[in-house]
């Protein structure tokens, strides 16, 4: 959500569609703004008003492939993220899930209200990518991986608030510790030295960015989610982030929030922490999108089982309910705040449903 004349709120929201899903949602796109036409993805942009109501809505960005999170950039812009690494070759052209153009990048989507064209952002990395944050300080964009070995990743951009000029793309890397940490009683609240290893291929054909990073000693995080800035600090989620399944191997936990604070320059490395793990499904199951209130909390929105909420984290770590899907069990996402505090907006993914919730909020 970002500021706009008038104390009007602008909006912009993903679809995370893939091709086959045209009868889901009926979204229909200027064609030749699309980046691949056989895909049903994008953002839309809703203006509302100072009380909550629509103003006006449009589509802002076509032709992507499962737009899952993203962030915003302190200069006013969105970046939508493809949760998907699919080529022209991964189905038969017959095949209603195939693709004309390789996917696994960002977009970027101004806020002037037009209507963009679609260009990938290459040098951030082809991944399957699901949120970014950006400090606002240095013009560094931290990037999550919905992989259950993903890897976290920052983008060093040539020029600040150009993304589209290039840049480096490194690796989280935690000093003296075993690669896979997502093993059962990894130690909350104990801020771990880290450094960054580059990532040369940040466009391969396959999906293989976060293997070349794991070689050189990057850190594995399991399915990497929401990411936000605050306070100098950047938290992420692992919705599958715990204890270890033991038949698998794999995590099999309820979910992690992890918090990195950036070094002084970009050749610290910074600190990385567990913030909070859950132990109790009940309380909190497979955080995803994450946003910080104006009280300074944390706002999590469950992808669990059964029922969907809403869940706060004050600074101390402990938890709380703060809302409930009462329609159906689809998961809570792209909780954020009006630039005035006032009103949370948040989202139901199925049936694709924007709610413009009043305060107060702190």
């Amino acid at each position: 959500a970002f500021p706009a004349p008038g104390g009007n709120t602008v909006l912009v929201r993903n679809h995370e569609l893939s091709p086959h899903q045209l009868d889901k949602h009926g979204l229909v796109a200027v064609e030749y703004i699309k980046y691949d036409p056989m895909c049903l993805g994008g953002t839309t942009t809703l203006v509302v008003g100072a009380n909550g109501q629509l103003v006006k809505q449009y589509t802002s960005l076509a032709g992507t492939e499962r737009n899952c999170s993203g962030g915003p950039t302190p200069w006013g812009s969105w970046i939508t993220c493809e949760e998907s690494t699919v080529t022209p070759t991964t189905y038969p052209v017959d095949d209603p899930r195939s693709v004309s153009m390789k996917h696994g990048y960002n977009f970027e989507v101004p806020i002037t209200g037009e209507v963009v064209q679609a260009e990938p952002l290459v040098a951030m990395g082809r991944f399957n990518h699901e949120a970014v944050a950006v400090d606002p300080k240095t013009g560094i964009v931290y990037q999550t991986e919905d992989r259950m070995d993903g890897l976290f990743y920052r983008f060093i951009p040539k020029q600040p608030s150009n993304l589209k000029a290039g840049g480096v793309l490194e690796a989280l890397k935690i000093q003296g510790t075993f690669q896979k940490i997502t093993v059962k009683n990894f130690p909350v609240g104990k801020p771990m030295a880290v450094e960054w290893v580059r990532i040369e291929d940040v466009d391969p054909e396959e999906d293989t960015v976060r293997v070349e990073g794991f070689a050189k000693g990057a850190t594995q995080f399991t399915r990497g989610e929401g990411a936000w800035y605050g306070n100098n600090e950047v938290y992420f989620t692992c919705t599958s982030g715990g204890s270890l399944n033991p038949k698998t191997g794999w995590a099999n936990g309820a979910g992690q929030v992890w918090r990195y604070v950036p070094g002084s320059n970009p050749q610290e490395g910074g600190t990385i922490e567990l913030f909070i793990e859950s132990h109790d499904r009940s309380l909190l199951e497979h955080p995803d999108n994450v946003t910080i209130s104006p009280s300074g909390d944390l706002i999590l929105c469950e992808d669990g089982g059964g029922d969907q909420f809403l869940v706060g984290v004050n600074p101390k770590g402990e938890l709380y309910q703060l809302a409930r899907n009462a329609l159906n069990s689809s998961e809570f996402a792209g909780a954020c705040f009006s630039p005035n505090g006032r009103i949370m907006f948040v989202n139901i993914q199925e049936p694709g449903i924007t709610f413009a919730i009043q305060g107060p909020w702190v």
